[in-house]
């Protein structure tokens, strides 16, 4: 079975309106659901996203989570004491800031071993790495 992390920014552009990437991620969503892959993301993500989408479709979004359509990873507060040095390694000012939804998804790709991620982010996603050096697979 495969596995994949969904990034919020991927979450705005299939659930806000007139986003340009809905159709591509939308069609994607539903391979994954055809083929019943592991999907997986995060609280900050989630949090993200239901932001940045107006209702009603916030309200699909967040029907859509609560329904199984992704797995949400919880992370203890402690978890916080790891974020903090990779947002601090990532963000080179004046150019980019690693915000904590992609910490939160890093440290989730750590714990899983699942390196293939769904975003719209790829520059900062093509630039993050793992501790053993991997990267990202991009969708």
């Amino acid at each position: 079975m495969a596995s994949a992390l969904i990034d919020a920014s991927v979450m705005v552009a299939v659930f806000a309106p007139r986003e340009p990437q809905a159709e591509r991620y939308r069609d994607l969503l539903a391979l994954a659901a055809l083929e019943r892959w592991s999907l997986s993301t995060t609280w900050p993500c989630v949090v993200e996203a239901s932001y940045l989408v107006p209702p009603p479709q916030r309200f699909a979004l967040l029907n859509w989570i609560g329904k199984g359509g992704v797995m949400v990873f919880p992370f203890e507060q402690s978890a916080l004491l790891d974020f903090v040095p990779l947002m601090q390694r990532y963000t080179e000012k004046p150019r980019t800031e690693m915000d904590l939804a992609d910490a939160s998804l890093l440290e989730l790709a750590v714990q899983t071993g699942v390196t293939t991620i769904m975003t719209l982010d790829q520059r900062d996603f093509s630039r993050y790495r793992l501790p053993d050096g991997r990267a990202f697979q991009i969708l």
